[in-house]
């Protein structure tokens, strides 16, 4: 909690030293419009929270399947496997927003929903990231793992499934759970077509109340809060499996 506290603190000094009028009463529960308004924030945390977390998973299992190609001895595979993830990454997320919500429906006639857009959108620019991070994992278990799996007579997904894939997701837990955190700041982006998250609500707020100072600084206390919950649950999750690899 000290993060927060020495963040708040900088506020209110900040607010000392300068002649700004802060006008925290249009987030103070006490007043009905206060109340009416913090409302209204805190209502786009289910969205931001909800979009995160299905193009999280997405992105983790599209990943997968593009780091599995690394492995193969075909060369086209591999070469896919390289122009995917560096392409991809090259790409500014918020461009592919814009781009998969308005152009894709002038070149292909296909058109998605803001919220649909911005999990594609989301999922497509996270995969790279998780590929690189799935194919670290795997190349981290030394080959003897892999011949040991191959003796019993394993095929080479289910080496890959009861064998590899555990071991190396306990060794890139702490990678994906940053990603995690990453998407969920990410997201952010997707507002820019209409998404109602906790920035769209805050945008949205800023035009009626003229007061962006207090809007955007509780909204970066939402997303300060919504991280360290991430983060505590993830740091907790690596402790345990730590515990079991240990007993």
């Amino acid at each position: 909690m000290k993060p927060i506290k020495y963040f708040i603190l900088f506020f209110i000094l900040q607010g000392c030293s300068s002649n700004y009028e802060w006008g925290w009463d249009i987030l103070n529960p006490s007043y009905i419009e206060g109340l009416t308004n913090l409302k209204f924030l805190i209502s786009g945390i289910s969205i931001t929270i909800y979009i995160s977390v299905i193009s999280i998973i997405l992105a983790m299992i599209i990943g997968l399947l593009v780091a599995l190609t690394s492995l193969s001895k075909n060369k086209f595979l591999s070469y896919f496997n390289i122009v995917y993830v560096e392409i991809i990454r090259a790409i500014p997320l918020l461009v592919l927003i814009l781009w998969i919500y308005y152009g894709l429906p002038i070149i292909s006639g296909v058109s998605f929903s803001p919220f649909v857009s911005g999990i594609i959108a989301l999922t497509i620019s996270e995969s790279a990231f998780q590929a690189e991070i799935f194919r670290a994992g795997i190349n981290s278990i030394k080959k003897p793992q892999w011949e040991a799996g191959s003796s019993l007579g394993l095929t080479f997904f289910a080496r890959l499934r009861l064998i590899i894939l555990p071991q190396a997701v306990k060794n890139i837990l702490p990678a994906l759970g940053n990603q995690f955190v990453y998407v969920l700041k990410m997201s952010s982006l997707v507002s820019i077509i209409g998404i109602a998250d906790l920035t769209r609500k805050a945008n949205e707020l800023v035009v009626t109340t003229y007061r962006p100072l207090e809007i955007y600084t509780f909204l970066i206390l939402e997303y300060l809060a919504l991280i360290l919950i991430v983060s505590y649950f993830v740091r907790k999750l690596e402790k345990n499996l730590k515990k079991d690899s240990n007993n």
